[in-house]
């Protein structure tokens, strides 16, 4: 029996990584979807900005002052995986009614802002960073009362921020992952690609090409680093991330601040969170107070001028 020559073999495995690599990279491309309205739906008044992220890329937003004349807190609200700003316009009306300025903003590869190679819970991340700092050199803001709210891979943002930097008030994150390993053997499995060893090496690759491990940027380690409060808020009936998720990066917590609410839902279960408005704004109201007697100062090293201005 002949068998063929090795450089043939070879050269077939090279092909069959490149193949693999492409493929990959297509797969984490996340979907880009233009929003259709603005919080004009929501009867509010607001501006279109334009900030600088990581690279220079520009993202946008849209930036809803706080009611009153005087600086009040604000938030910086972070959608999910091939999603945009549009998503979190639900939550927008009851919590500018309660005092607080929002900043809904597009991650790179999603809505109106720029692309930039693969997206990443990393660099969802950079780009809140940047909201927040772009934030807090807004004159209608104070800059001890800013807080970030996320979904799903913006959740998992925000607690990787906030275990990163001391200036932030509060995190309220929703539909959080526990860990991206998880994730991404769960979407391995529903298409069936054999854990060993094409699927190793997938997860590999997907750390060496993100830049970091997903140990490092998993919620269930991130929040050990949180010190502000943080809300878990969770569908009941999240069948893309269980809620047994939200409940062991609840275990995790730092700080007996943080807690836990469970609602009826889904996946998308930030849309009935304004039902539970009160709740909701209820721990924001306590975590500024907490930060107030504290009297943490806020960090003031972003350039008003990379922050960009009105688009």
């Amino acid at each position: 029996m002949q068998f063929p020559p090795s450089s043939l073999i070879l050269g077939l495995l090279v092909v069959g990584i490149l193949l693999l690599h492409v493929g990959l990279h297509v797969a984490l491309r996340p979907r880009r979807i233009r929003e259709s309205s603005s919080p004009a739906r929501e009867g509010l008044a607001f501006r279109e900005v334009s900030f600088r992220t990581t690279n220079g890329r520009a993202l946008f937003g849209w930036f809803i002052p706080p009611p009153g004349s005087v600086a009040a807190p604000a938030i910086a609200m972070l959608h999910g995986w091939s999603s945009n700003a549009e998503v979190m316009l639900p939550l927008a009306e009851p919590l500018w009614r309660a005092g607080y300025g929002l900043l809904l903003f597009d991650a790179r590869n999603h809505g109106r802002s720029e692309g930039q190679c693969l997206s990443s819970l990393p660099r969802f991340a950079e780009d809140l960073d940047h909201a927040l700092d772009w934030l807090a050199w807004q004159p209608e803001v104070d800059p001890r009362g800013i807080a970030a709210l996320g979904h799903s891979v913006g959740a998992g943002a925000a607690l990787l921020v906030a275990s990163r930097r001391n200036d932030v008030a509060a995190v309220v994150s929703v539909a959080a992952f526990c860990h991206p390993e998880a994730v991404m053997r769960r979407l391995l499995a529903k298409h069936r690609v054999p854990a060993w060893p094409i699927g190793w090496y997938v997860l590999r690759y997907v750390q060496f090409v993100i830049g970091h491990r997903f140990d490092a940027i998993a919620p269930c380690h991130t929040i050990r680093h949180v010190s502000c409060p943080v809300l878990l808020v969770h569908g009941m009936d999240d069948r893309t991330v269980p809620i047994e998720e939200s409940r062991a990066i609840f275990a995790a917590r730092r700080t007996d601040a943080s807690e836990l609410l469970v609602l009826a839902g889904g996946h998308d279960s930030f849309k009935a969170l304004d039902q539970h408005i009160e709740t909701l704004v209820g721990f924001l109201d306590r975590a500024l107070e907490r930060r107030r007697e504290q009297g943490q100062p806020a960090r003031h090293d972003a350039n008003p001028g990379q922050g960009g201005g009105s688009a």
